[in-house]
């Protein structure tokens, strides 16, 4: 028996030696974030659902299991079609919000700063998505309100297919998108504010884009195509530059289309065979806007399968990691897309998805489309990141080139001993009365005799933080382990550990 039963032990010892290498080889600072898409309800609010309490109940569930599933940001879109998920002095109230474009929530709360303190009560970060240029989602089936802003100034749209756009060259409309963006900015406690990849909209076969006007009185001789694209980097720098005057540690990310160019356009661009692309029919140069530091992320939409024959995933994967100019990087994975096709029905895809993202240098994380799409734990991946890949708690990576300076490490102690099974029952945490402003406090659990230092598994909880708390942590064996915290602060800046002591 013993003889027959060895291959069996050798199994299951490589097995576990497996796992626990590559549980260990997770990393501390990774970005794993979640779209939370608005228009149409395709996420939130659910459809048809206009009582403030269930949609508030509907937010925090998702959350909840986006925090089970390790995740540590959310993306939320809160102005999808020059309306808004908050009281804007600019636009109307959003109609996937209250049904009707224009009528407020009732009984009234401001869902914006409700969706922020929710996501940053679980240690996540919040990032305020917008599109830039879309007016009305669907013409015909959008009762726009009369104080709309396409309604007030309708010379500054044109309409496309069944949509109506912003024209991105006429001035006033350009300057009307950075000040509804900029308000956002600074009226509320987000950490990033985030743009999709719908600049100048997808191409309609047969049908020009109907942009002549404008062209005619700003196109200061360039080709239409270079206008075009001027126009978005103005918009892009401008974003840029109002976002960073106004809080320095808040981000500007952008989320384009997977393929910027091909190569047989451009021998920078991509080995792919994509019917559109950023440069060439969205007139968005990401690279350009990499290159001059406008963006501080790009999330590249790479929404495809290893074997996809037009834009492979591992192709399109490598030629970002190349592309990143020093800034952060995250992969948009379309987990939406499970069992679309046979691909879409492995399970393994999206663990090797992430494994292989995870083996590039340049490459910080990655972010699913979208929210409610883990609903139905589909292809089991709900249960294979909590499982594997995002077992262990990461944080989010900080930037360097917006503020590397630590924060002075807080101070700790146990307010509350034992209880009948030895275990820890609360900590209360102080900040460095010295440090600057701080927005999370890390507990940390190590076995006694381990090295005290930040590695994944070590994290056992997140905390809010203002100048103290008092933490209810997690059980665990005080006689076998050791705490220490640090804080984080609104740059992700990660302070010293310290060892709290008996």
């Amino acid at each position: 028996m013993a003889a027959k039963n060895k291959p069996l032990k050798t199994f299951l010892s490589l097995s576990f030696l497996f796992l626990y290498f590559f549980s260990t080889s997770q990393p501390v600072y990774e970005f794993r974030g979640v779209w939370i898409a608005t228009v149409d309800n395709i996420d939130w609010p659910p459809k048809k659902v206009f009582n403030v309490d269930s949609q508030k109940a509907d937010y925090i569930r998702q959350l909840d299991l986006h925090k089970k599933n390790g995740m540590n940001a959310v993306i939320v879109q809160v102005r999808t079609a020059a309306d808004a998920f908050y009281p804007s002095p600019y636009e109307p109230w959003s109609q996937w919000l209250t049904g009707t474009q224009g009528l407020l929530p009732k009984p009234y709360f401001d869902p914006l700063k409700f969706m922020i303190e929710e996501a940053h009560k679980r240690g996540f970060e919040f990032h305020a998505w917008c599109n830039p240029y879309r007016a009305d989602f669907d013409i015909g089936r959008t009762n726009i309100s009369p104080d709309h802003i396409s309604k007030l100034y309708p010379e500054w749209f044109v309409k496309y297919g069944n949509q109506t756009f912003f024209d991105p060259g006429n001035k006033d409309a350009q300057q009307w998108v950075i000040n509804v963006m900029k308000d956002i900015v600074i009226r509320y406690d987000i950490d990033a504010l985030h743009m999709d990849d719908y600049f100048y909209p997808y191409r309609i076969a047969g049908r020009e884009f109907p942009d002549s006007i404008s062209y005619k009185n700003y196109g200061n001789k360039l080709s239409k195509d270079d206008w075009r694209r001027a126009n978005v980097n103005y918009i892009i720098e401008q974003l840029s530059i109002v976002t960073k005057q106004q809080k320095p540690w808040c981000k500007f990310g952008i989320s384009p289309f997977g393929v910027w160019r091909n190569i047989d356009k451009d021998p920078r661009g991509s080995a792919t065979r994509a019917g559109q692309t950023n440069y060439d029919d969205l007139y968005a140069d990401v690279l350009l806007w990499l290159k001059n530091k406008w963006i501080d992320y790009v999330a590249p939409q790479i929404y495809w399968e290893f074997t996809q024959p037009n834009a492979p995933y591992q192709v399109l994967l490598d030629w970002w990691n190349k592309q990143t100019y020093g800034r952060h990087c995250y992969i948009g994975l379309g987990i939406y897309k499970a069992g679309t096709t046979k691909a879409w029905k492995d399970p393994t895809l999206i663990p090797r998805q992430i494994d292989s993202l995870r083996a590039k240098s340049n490459i910080n994380g990655a972010i699913f489309f979208s929210s409610t799409s883990f609903d139905k734990n589909p292809n089991g991946w709900n249960d294979s990141l909590q499982k594997n890949q995002y077992k262990m708690g990461a944080l989010i990576p900080k930037m360097e080139w917006t503020d590397s300076i630590k924060p002075l490490k807080p101070f700790a102690e146990f307010v509350s001993s034992k209880d009948h099974r030895q275990n820890v029952v609360s900590l209360h945490i102080k900040k460095n009365p010295s440090s600057r402003p701080i927005k999370l406090f890390i507990v940390y659990k190590f076995d006694k005799g381990q090295s005290i230092t930040n590695i994944p598994g070590n994290i056992l909880k997140v905390v809010p933080a203002s100048s103290e708390e008092t933490v209810a942590l997690p059980s665990y064996d005080r006689q076998a382990n050791k705490l220490a915290v640090s804080c984080i602060d609104l740059a992700n800046n990660e302070s010293e550990l310290y060892t709290i002591e008996k």
